[in-house]
This record gives C-alpha cells, sequence and structure tokens, in this order.
C-alpha cells in the first residue's frame, strides 16, 4: 500500500513535499547534541569580569594582557578584535576580552 492508497493523488504529493520540511525543522543545527540541555548563560562573576571594569578604555598593550594573563593563572583567557573568528563552546570560566579596531579594551565577557 502506498500513500496515494489512502489520499486523492494531489493531497498525498503535498503531503511528500510537506514531510521533509517538517522533519528538518526538527533536526539540530548541531550546536547542542539532540536532547541535551543548553548551556545556562554565563555570569561576569564565573570568570571574574565585573571585577576588571577599572581596564575598560585602556589600551590593550602587551603589558596590560600579559597581568591580565597572570592574574587568570591557569583559567583561559583570550582577546577578541572586531573580525576575530571564535569558537562558539560554552566556558564559563574563560575571560574574554573585547578590544576594538583601536586596540582599546571595551570589555570583559565571560563564555
Amino acid at each position: 500500500m502506498t500513500i496515494g492508497t489512502f489520499l486523492p493523488r494531489p493531497a498525498a504529493v503535498a503531503l511528500g513535499l510537506a514531510l521533509p520540511i517538517a522533519l528538518a525543522a526538527c533536526a539540530t543545527d548541531g550546536s547542542t547534541p539532540a536532547g541535551a540541555m543548553p548551556a545556562p548563560p554565563a555570569t561576569e562573576d564565573d570568570c571574574g569580569a565585573a571585577s576588571l571594569s577599572g581596564y575598560v578604555g585602556r589600551k590593550a598593550t602587551d603589558d596590560v594582557i600579559a597581568a591580565l594573563r597572570a592574574w587568570r593563572g591557569e583559567h583561559p583567557i583570550r582577546v577578541l578584535t572586531p573580525g576575530s573568528v571564535v569558537t562558539m563552546d560554552f566556558r564559563p570560566d574563560r575571560l574574554n576580552v573585547d578590544v576594538d579596531e583601536n586596540g582599546v579594551i571595551t570589555g570583559f565577557r565571560c563564555t
């Protein structure tokens, strides 16, 4: 038996076209495994970003970045400039240093 046995031909064709679209809408984008809970949003306290507001507006010189790395110890840090390619993995202990096109620190985030 086929779908055409139960439905008139135009309805069977419409169902045949709609089914793959409906199934595609259920697919994941790959960022979160199916059935897994998405990561909770990071807070500034997860990586210490809240305590670094004094650095906002300063140039991200090698010395400033070295001081931040020393303060972080073994915890990860990355400097993000405009156009930086970044991974989308969730790391609440990672400190992101946002820097503008002039090399000035614009903020800090935990991800």
